[in-house]
């Protein structure tokens, strides 16, 4: 259950009701009732009374639904706020409903949340903080298209320049949040000492209500295992693995510690076939189940799958460098 303050639930009201809101359909008595059943509700049916209030008190009943994501309102909002944007309710004036959009996220912002339209076509809500977001995730595997290709061309290009704690905060940790890890917690290179053996962790709540928790080793340069550099490369990251899974992590919110349950092994270049054997050899079985590996292409793929924002990309505009 998640409440909205009155003024951000009056305000959404506005917007189904359309009046004196020309970036949004006006809605009769019997279109509000139309409306709610599109959303799969045919329960609410509008009595006759004053519209904006019946449906900002409908609209409190549905914000009091459970919801499957903590940090989100639940399904029936999402229905409710996908309806609100259909993009058959386009206007001359608003073709791609991009200022119905810039109105409704102003509303939406004094909640902590945020709209978007996704790969679908569909409006979805997004969590400012945590980037949880309620689009179903995208097939991992599938060809990007030319707009998500060139996102990935402008991330390799900032990969290539920037360093590695650059990388970590700006690339890594906004990924992970927007994929649904909570917590996402970076210790930064002023607190190299006290990682044993992690850049950072995180958690991950099962759909059953448990939490496990992992520990992300993060490396600029590609992971292999020849001769000339496995001392320096796979064999160090091999002792911060075995590292990182023997030391418990503090959680604050249920304040405890916790062990790592999965160790993550992120490099901005490739991590060949033969450094992932090798270090599988010298991990017993149960530890070697619990490494799993990230290189550039995942990292690639997924940000730009994922709509995000490449970073540096303001602050080459205003002529400012990336570190190095």
């Amino acid at each position: 259950m998640r409440n909205f303050r009155v003024r951000t639930v009056n305000e959404l009201s506005d917007m189904i009701c359309g009046t004196e809101r020309p970036n949004f359909k006006y809605r009769s008595s019997t279109n509000l009732s139309e409306f709610f059943a599109d959303c799969d509700m045919e329960k609410y049916f509008h009595d006759g009374s004053t519209r904006k209030r019946w449906v900002a008190n409908t609209l409190e009943d549905i914000l009091r639904e459970p919801s499957d994501i903590s940090s989100l309102p639940g399904v029936g909002l999402q229905r409710v706020i996908d309806a609100l944007m259909d993009l058959g309710d386009r206007t001359d004036d608003d073709l791609g409903r991009q200022q119905a959009l810039a109105e409704l996220n102003i509303t939406l912002a004094r909640e902590g949340l945020e709209a978007f339209y996704g790969e679908d076509r569909r409006c979805h809500l997004r969590n400012v903080q945590s980037g949880e977001h309620s689009v179903p995730g995208p097939t991992i595997g599938r060809a990007l298209t030319k707009e998500e290709a060139d996102r990935g061309l402008r991330l390799e290009a900032f990969l290539n320049r920037a360093n590695e704690e650059s990388i970590t905060k700006s690339v890594v940790v906004p990924l992970l949040q927007t994929l649904g890890f909570e917590r996402v917690s970076a210790a930064g290179h002023r607190d190299r000492g006290m990682e044993f053996g992690k850049d950072l962790w995180m958690k991950f709540r099962l759909p059953t209500g448990h939490w496990i928790y992992f520990g992300l080793q993060v490396k600029r340069r590609p992971l292999d295992a020849a001769a000339k550099t496995r001392n320096d490369n796979i064999a160090e990251v091999h002792r911060q693995v075995t590292m990182m899974r023997g030391h418990a992590i503090f959680d604050p919110d249920i304040n405890k510690r916790c062990l790592i349950d999965h160790a993550i092994v992120v490099s901005c270049g490739e991590i060949t076939k033969q450094a992932k054997q090798w270090i599988g050899e010298r991990l017993d079985a149960s530890l070697r189940s619990q490494v799993l590996f990230m290189e550039r292409s995942d990292i690639v793929h997924l940000f730009a799958i994922h709509n995000l924002s490449v970073p540096g990309e303001d602050e080459d505009e205003k002529g400012n460098d990336i570190p190095l």
